[in-house]
């Protein structure tokens, strides 16, 4: 029986951009899931990537790169990080089917224009058939805060995200690991990992 995973994106992501384009690499049954990066980032007192100017700048480099490397299509929007609240929404609505999710992340990471343009945003909408009143919809609002309150719940702290038998794969870059657990649990279950995870502290660095 093929194994089923759920993934936790965030359109914001450029790293989930990437991810999309790596999941026919991944021998299982893929489970798409919309989470607010924001509300895991609150959750774990977190910054995110583009939050750190040194970061930001890696993130953006980085993420060109690899995508140029992997013959993915990509482009920054012209302003990032930007507010991707309805986008989520509108994958929701759509039933968080591939096709949707697919089409929303080329309407942001291919063009270069504004993610958030009004105008290009409501002709997405007109091209998935979803109405402002769908996107209003209370139900869509509660599936993605239960979408980011399960993610969280699952440890997951990041996007992209992969979970599957309770073990949590973090990244479009652990899709290799993934893949190693689905062919053998012993890739992640196994004495050193244990360890791993016991790890005591030798030091705590000071928060204020």
């Amino acid at each position: 029986m093929t194994a089923s995973v759920d993934w936790y994106f965030d359109f914001v992501s450029p790293y989930s951009h990437i991810c999309l384009h790596r999941l026919r690499d991944i021998p299982a049954s893929i489970i798409y899931k919309p989470v607010l990066f924001a509300g895991l980032l609150n959750h774990f007192g977190q910054k995110g990537p583009a939050e750190i100017p040194a970061k930001r700048k890696w993130t953006y480099r980085w993420c060109h790169w690899w995508a140029k490397e992997l013959g993915v299509p990509f482009r920054f929007p012209a302003s990032h990080p930007f507010n991707p609240l309805h986008h989520l929404r509108l994958a929701l609505a759509c039933g968080s089917s591939p096709e949707a999710v697919r089409r929303i992340f080329e309407s942001i990471w291919v063009s270069g224009d504004e993610a958030t343009d009004p105008g290009r945003f409501s002709k997405l909408c007109q091209e998935l058939k979803i109405s402002p009143q769908q996107l209003a919809d209370q139900g869509i609002k509660d599936l993605l805060r239960r979408n980011t309150e399960e993610a969280v719940a699952r440890g997951v702290f990041g996007v992209p995200s992969f979970v599957v038998d309770g073990e949590v794969f973090w990244g479009a870059d652990s899709i290799g690991f993934l893949s190693a657990f689905l062919a053998d649990p012993a890739a992640v279950r196994n004495e050193e990992m244990r360890r791993l995870e016991a790890l005591p502290f030798a030091a705590a660095r000071k928060t204020s």
